[in-house]
């Protein structure tokens, strides 16, 4: 709506309140000024309206099912990430977005985001860095919420059966949509599936790099132990390539390895460091201290 005449024809959300809000806010700011229809489930959604495009920023365990139903209804898809919470998911999105010549954009955002493209083009392709052989990806935020909340009645205006949907039913203890699900392996991949595909998608993008030959990590609930959550508070991945390993580390307490980059890469090469987050980034040739 910021950039185009566009008509938004349907919004659908399991909790009515923020269904109402959406509506409201939709249709101040679109141009016909009309408000969208409003509906609980996608599925009806689905099945009352053509769309051309479909916007999908549901928790992650309901990615792949709603992609694929959007795909096949005919519309092309903006699906937030992490596309799906397994590869077999993932695959099967592409299988069909590929079957039904789909479009599917995924908001990871650093291959839009401007000073990671002049890194790609001033540093990367001009081969400053020399021999690649190392990639260390990060994320050091304290955003694992691990509390104790005691169990409620679902509240009257959340469908909860429906937001759970394919992943396991938990006993309610709160809205799960402030962001208390992403702190559960039941709905998605922890801070890996979160923050470190955004690091590791830019580096892919930026080496050109495919499927790694082998993947390994190791990791668990080291020092957060206190509350409910089930994702991991430590972890160490590692991607391997041919001559070239890409690591993921992230943890949940203590202090960042360098507080300038608590989210971030760093690619290694024979004549020169790239460190880049999606706030900055700074090339360090051989022999020279940061500058």
């Amino acid at each position: 709506m910021q950039v185009c005449d566009v008509d938004v024809v349907a919004i659908c959300d399991v909790d009515s309140r923020h269904l109402q809000e959406a509506g409201r806010l939709v249709g101040e700011r679109q141009r016909s000024g009309q408000i969208p229809k409003l509906y609980k489930d996608y599925r009806k959604m689905l099945a009352d309206n053509q769309f051309d495009l479909i916007l999908i920023g549901t928790p992650d365990h309901w990615h792949a099912r709603q992609a694929i139903d959007a795909i096949r209804s005919g519309a092309h898809i903006y699906l937030q990430k992490p596309v799906s919470v397994d590869v077999l998911e993932g695959e099967a999105i592409l299988r069909y977005a590929r079957k039904y010549n789909k479009k599917v954009q995924v908001g990871t955002q650093r291959r839009s985001t401007a000073h990671l493209i002049d890194a790609k083009k001033q540093i990367i392709d001009q081969g400053l860095l020399g021999k690649i052989s190392h990639v260390e990806m990060c994320c050091y935020y304290h955003m694992r919420r691990n509390g104790n909340p005691a169990l409620e009645q679902v509240p009257d205006f959340l469908d909860y059966e429906l937001w759970t949907g394919p992943a396991p039913l938990r006993p309610y203890d709160g809205l799960p949509h402030g962001g208390w699900w992403r702190t559960f392996m039941e709905y998605g991949n922890g801070i890996t599936g979160d923050m470190g595909m955004h690091m590791f998608d830019t580096v892919r993008w930026l080496l050109q790099l495919k499927w790694p030959n082998k993947i390994s990590a190791t990791g668990g609930i080291y020092v957060q132990q206190e509350g409910k959550s089930t994702i991991a508070d430590t972890q160490t991945a590692v991607f391997e390539y041919d001559e070239l390993n890409c690591i993921w580390q992230h943890r949940t307490w203590g202090n960042p390895v360098d507080p300038e980059y608590p989210w971030a890469f760093i690619i290694y090469g024979d004549k020169g460091t790239l460190k880049g987050s999606v706030m900055k980034y700074e090339f360090i040739p051989v022999g020279k201290g940061s500058p």
